[in-house]
């Protein structure tokens, strides 16, 4: 069979339904064309902030058969996974870090990336190689010292790995539905002592006159898409520069019309009041649900924990939700449910010095970061052993 590589500088280039002819199967929803799509168009992810598209397909003739949604960087910023001491490095060697070459799905760290093909695709690991000479001619032709791919699918990490790309560990907290009944067999399976504070905390929201509403799909109002973004916008601003707005006002509007079926808004209501107070946004594809942001306009004590973990846990329960990724950053999520899992991002450095230096730190690195993981579940506030997670 005859293949060929294109570079596409946006996902327009292709029509919504070839595209998602390959990635609707994903568990992931965050490689699907509108989502992608919506980020460019929005303003969120263009080459004034920093991430120039530049996706590799494949093509047999006129059939699309493989996709690597790609991004050439000029910051780390957006990624959630911290490789700012190896840009110091270049640096230090006089190499020019960025620009680099990313795969991931912008400004969402929740796992699943991987180059898209179709299921049970015969020629799959061809069809690799073909992509992978493709990116490595790029970044050597282009002088890009790196190639870096961030929350991949774990099945796909280890195609990777054999092909010459080294494994990063890092960790998510992710909660995962043991065949829950209800919320209350849920928190049986903590101790006496976080049962009690995890009750307590939901009865302060209570006390408060706020009541959490979850809205879905089509029942969510058209107004509260744009309320999200002001939520957000207020929450970013609380923290500087580490709570960066990536999102545009007009990404989240759009999601109305392109992405309404997979959102779900958990909204913190006084009653008599139109407008809530606070909402978390969280996307739910299948079995999955995935945290993504929130925000409030009054400081109610606890809202942030039941507006973004236990009513999200209660609804995930009720709606046939099997895991729930609450999203990056947090060491409190361990109190709530959330057990740490690791995760991994993949590299490749064409400068041989940077290579020679960073890829057995991050062998090392690997090895003190399951460490942790392991520490972080030893101190689990559950009676029973915390979930295992695949």
């Amino acid at each position: 069979m005859t293949y060929s590589c294109r570079w596409l500088p946006r996902v327009a280039e292709v029509e919504a339904e070839q595209w998602n002819a390959l990635a609707k199967p994903l568990v992931t929803p965050f490689l699907e064309w509108e989502w992608l799509h919506n980020l460019e168009i929005s303003g969120s992810v263009t080459g004034q902030t920093g991430w120039v598209p530049h996706h590799l397909t494949l093509w047999q003739g006129k059939e699309l058969v493989g996709i690597a949604p790609l991004y050439i960087k000029g910051h780390s910023q957006g990624e959630f996974v911290f490789d700012h001491q190896f840009a110091e490095l270049g640096h230090r060697l006089g190499l020019q870090y960025y620009p680099k070459l990313l795969g991931m799905s912008p400004l969402t760290p929740a796992g699943g990336y991987q180059f898209i093909f179709p299921a049970d695709f015969p020629d799959r690991a061809r069809a690799i190689d073909l992509m992978v000479e493709e990116i490595d001619r790029f970044c050597l032709k282009n002088r890009i010292l790196s190639c870096n791919f961030l929350y991949v699918d774990p099945y796909w990490q280890q195609e990777m790995t054999d092909r010459g790309f080294t494994p990063w560990m890092h960790h998510s907290f992710i909660w995962t539905n043991q065949n829950f009944s209800d919320f209350g067999e849920f928190l049986q399976g903590f101790n006496a002592n976080q049962r009690r504070n995890i009750k307590r905390e939901r009865k302060a929201v209570a006390n408060g006159g706020i009541k959490i509403v979850p809205y879905s799909g089509e029942d969510i109002p058209h107004f509260m898409f744009g309320l999200m973004y002001d939520f957000y916008s207020v929450h970013c601003d609380k923290f500087g520069w580490w709570g960066s707005k990536y999102l545009t006002r007009k990404f989240f509007e759009n999601l109305y019309h392109c992405f309404r079926d997979n959102v779900v808004f958990f909204a913190a209501e006084r009653e008599g009041q139109k407008k809530p107070v606070g909402m978390s946004f969280c996307i739910r594809k299948n079995e999955q649900l995935y945290g993504r942001y929130w925000g409030c306009f009054e400081e109610i004590d606890c809202l942030h924990f039941d507006t973004c973990y236990y009513t999200p846990i209660e609804w995930a329960i009720n709606n046939g939700v099997k895991s729930f990724d609450p999203g990056a950053g947090g060491g409190h999520k361990k109190r709530r449910g959330f057990p740490a899992t690791s995760n991994f991002s993949l590299h490749k450095f064409y400068h041989p010095v940077l290579a020679k230096i960073i890829v057995p730190y991050m062998a090392e690195y690997n090895i003190y970061e399951q460490k942790e993981i392991d520490a972080i579940n030893q101190e689990l506030p559950f009676d029973l052993p915390a979930p295992k997670i695949d």
